[in-house]
């Protein structure tokens, strides 16, 4: 089995390439400068010539408040170049895993958006998410979306390396109380999506770490396990400017997960200690 990752130097593609060799599996690294996703030739020709039988797909914009004004090349990543990679798929007969964002939900109200839920993005980024969610599932008919959530992981930077950055420069931080959600991280991510992309159990789901928190709360957990002594200040979003909105709720149901037999990830609490041992 020979499998394409695309963004394969990112934070999730790094860990899904080394969960493939992990398992025995051959994984393609298709990042720049291997591959430009929005050259529609490009991937065509790479696709096949490639001998894979999947795409796991992690290439994205992934800059939230940029995305508002460089919509051009925020779309041209995520929309076209998805758009590109469906085709291919189609054409050669590969499987195609596309990861998506709870971006794509409104973030109103208390309750977990289902996958069936209705798709309101609150900004251009969102947007350009469901957007390439459409392009994946139109054009590919052995797909797989994958939403996810509040992402952290040991490549890249993410909000567990900002906060252990901070705790260093400041006594206090003042973090958002009232956005609630799930952090993700990306070695038990990898595992489900290596898992996922060798059944034909095509289709839209959601895959987070369990339990929910606010922004507030996961940092007051990331002083309290790295053995900080900063202090968390709450604070509401109307005291935190941003140039894109963020989702009040990003709470995402799993149910999709367990009627298809497959595990859900472990605590993020759990996931949260593991990720600090292994950075240390």
């Amino acid at each position: 089995m020979k499998i394409i990752v695309t963004g394969a130097k990112g934070q999730l593609g790094s860990d899904v390439v080394l969960q493939l060799k992990n398992t025995g599996i051959e994984a393609i690294c298709a990042d720049l400068p291997e591959l430009d996703i929005t050259d529609a030739a490009a991937v065509e020709q790479f696709i096949a010539e490639s001998g894979a039988d999947s795409v796991i797909h992690c290439a994205a914009y992934t800059n939230v408040d940029t995305a508002e004004s460089e919509t051009e090349i925020c779309r041209k990543i995520n929309v076209d170049g998805t758009l590109n990679l469906a085709r291919s798929c189609e054409k050669h007969g590969l499987k195609l895993l596309y990861i998506s964002t709870d971006y794509v939900f409104s973030g109103d109200g208390c309750d977990a958006f289902e996958t069936d839920s209705p798709n309101f993005p609150c900004n251009f980024y969102g947007q350009s998410k469901l957007e390439g969610e459409n392009a994946a599932l139109k054009n590919c008919s052995r797909c797989f979306v994958v939403r996810i959530s509040w992402v952290f992981g040991e490549n890249g930077k993410n909000f567990v390396k900002t906060m252990l950055r901070l705790a260093k420069e400041r006594s206090e931080i003042s973090v958002v109380c009232d956005q609630i959600g799930s952090p993700t991280y990306t070695k038990d991510l990898a595992i489900l999506l290596c898992n996922m992309i060798k059944t034909e159990k095509y289709g839209i789901y959601h895959a987070t770490n369990e339990n929910y928190c606010s922004w507030a709360e996961f940092a007051a957990a990331i002083m309290e396990c790295s053995g900080s002594e900063a202090k968390i200040i709450p604070i509401k979003s109307s005291e935190y400017k941003s140039v894109a909105k963020r989702p009040a709720n990003s709470r995402l149901s799993k149910k999709s997960l367990d009627e298809n037999g497959f595990d859900r990830l472990p605590p993020w609490q759990d996931a949260l200690k593991r990720f600090l041992n292994n950075i240390n």
